[in-house]
């Protein structure tokens, strides 16, 4: 092995020096403060299994790598960290047989493997591909910070040798992790802090934690621009690319229309829907199809754009007030609960937006197998529980399991038609949804 490699292995994994450094090197990679994140358990029994591909994918800055650290130090266990930002790194991963020869030569035995920013290897997906066909007998971890780059090499080479786990911002629920200890009076009040916060800056973990979010969002958009989409996916118009991202933020749940878009952005058709597909595999936005219940007078064309983050909106479109002192309130709670739907909607359930070709509409629809859940955002402080006309048509058509109305204000119970409505504020929401998908979220 080459010595410069050893050297860049032995700095990163410090165990390796002295086995009786390991605990205190595995929790030296978790930040202060740490924030608990809500897929750690389903991960933590998913990533101990052997001979597989573990996948960990997301948009740039999410905390993938500090998630997967999380669950190394909770094991306390011997772990490979490979950095695959490193060049001599890169040229060791090219082939997998020679990795495990060279790795043989360096261990006395088997270890887990964690391939950090996996995306920079040339051919990750044939590389992992080759370390799972060869049984090696351990688990096998990787990071990726632009899924649209690792899912295009390792789609068709690691089907069925790989599981995914997508990792998003930090969701509501998550930043209300260290409330529990406090009074009901004192953790509503904080509770509403946080949420205006949220509302505001998002859930990237670095500028939740930061001091100066407004700076650090500027710094995280560059990024995305510059590095995600410039340099991993070769675009030619990052000033169009720019531009595109700029249009989809004013129009947060309007239905797309490429052509137009690709008209003001100064591009072609094609480009532009291009463009919105890199956006929508990095998870920095989402396209929301509309829901189709059978039903003729349904809407049932072009799909709606929500950004996964309202800290990246919100920088795009140059706001950072809070809402009572903006003008797009509707947009931005409509986004907001859109992204705390799409951060702990189950595993085998779809999310959908509804509208008739009479313009009636509901904002969110969630579908788990024939069971239906429908979401009605309304961002002013309701005094009463009123129902639209089109929440009424959606009920009567379709019966749904629950019907929810996020408002600015009330706390309500009601049913119409034999479907429970709930009227919830903001803050409310990681509760309902935990009750509403059976899911521990407090």
């Amino acid at each position: 092995m080459d010595r410069e490699l050893q050297t860049i292995l032995l700095r990163d994994n410090a165990w390796l020096s002295d086995i009786h450094q390991l605990q205190a090197w595995l929790d030296a990679h978790l930040p202060h403060p740490y924030l608990e994140r809500s897929a750690l358990p389903a991960c933590a029994d998913l990533w101990q299994i052997e001979n597989r591909a573990h996948l960990v994918v997301g948009p740039r800055q999410a905390g993938k790598t500090t998630l997967v650290w999380a669950h190394l130090a909770r094991l306390g266990e011997r772990v490979l960290y490979v950095d695959c930002e490193q060049g001599l790194v890169r040229e060791w991963c090219k082939s997998a047989p020679l990795f495990l020869d060279e790795l043989d030569s360096m261990l006395d035995e088997s270890v887990p493997l964690f391939f950090d920013e996996i995306q920079h290897l040339s051919e990750a997906g044939l590389f992992l591909k080759g370390l799972v066909d060869r049984k090696v007998g351990v688990p096998i971890i990787a990071s990726g910070s632009s899924a649209f780059h690792l899912n295009a090499r390792t789609r068709e080479s690691l089907a069925g040798r790989a599981t995914r786990t997508v990792l998003l911002p930090f969701s509501l629920f998550e930043v209300f992790g260290d409330l529990s200890q406090r009074s009901l009076i004192a953790k509503n009040r904080e509770k509403e802090d946080r949420t205006q916060r949220h509302l505001v800056y998002g859930g990237y973990p670095e500028i939740w934690i930061g001091d100066n979010p407004e700076l650090l969002l500027t710094e995280l958009v560059d990024s995305i621009v510059m590095l995600d989409a410039s340099d991993l996916h070769r675009i030619a118009r990052p000033d169009a690319f720019r531009k595109l991202l700029r249009l989809a933020a004013r129009q947060v749940g309007s239905l797309v229309n490429v052509s137009e878009w690709a008209s003001l952005a100064g591009v072609s058709r094609d480009t532009a829907a291009s463009y919105l597909e890199i956006l929508e595999s990095a998870h920095i936005v989402r396209l929301v199809p509309p829901f189709v219940g059978g039903r003729r007078s349904e809407l049932t064309g072009r799909p709606k754009v929500f950004f996964m983050d309202n800290g990246v909106r919100n920088h795009l479109v140059g706001d950072f007030n809070r809402m009572e002192e903006r003008g797009d309130t509707g947009p931005l709670l409509e986004n907001w609960v859109f992204t705390e739907l799409a951060k702990s909607i189950p595993r085998d359930a779809s999310l959908f937006f509804w509208r008739s070709t009479s313009g009636a509409e509901v904002d969110f629809v969630v579908q788990i197998a024939d069971r239906i859940i429908a979401f009605e955002v309304k961002a002013g402080s309701m005094v009463r529980p009123r129902l639209s006309r089109a929440a009424r048509s959606f009920i009567e058509a379709y019966a749904p399991a629950t019907f929810v109305v996020v408002n600015g204000g009330l706390h309500h119970d009601m049913e119409v038609k034999n479907t429970p409505v709930l009227f919830r504020r903001p803050f409310d929401l990681p509760e309902v949804l935990g009750e509403l998908y059976g899911l521990d979220l407090n």
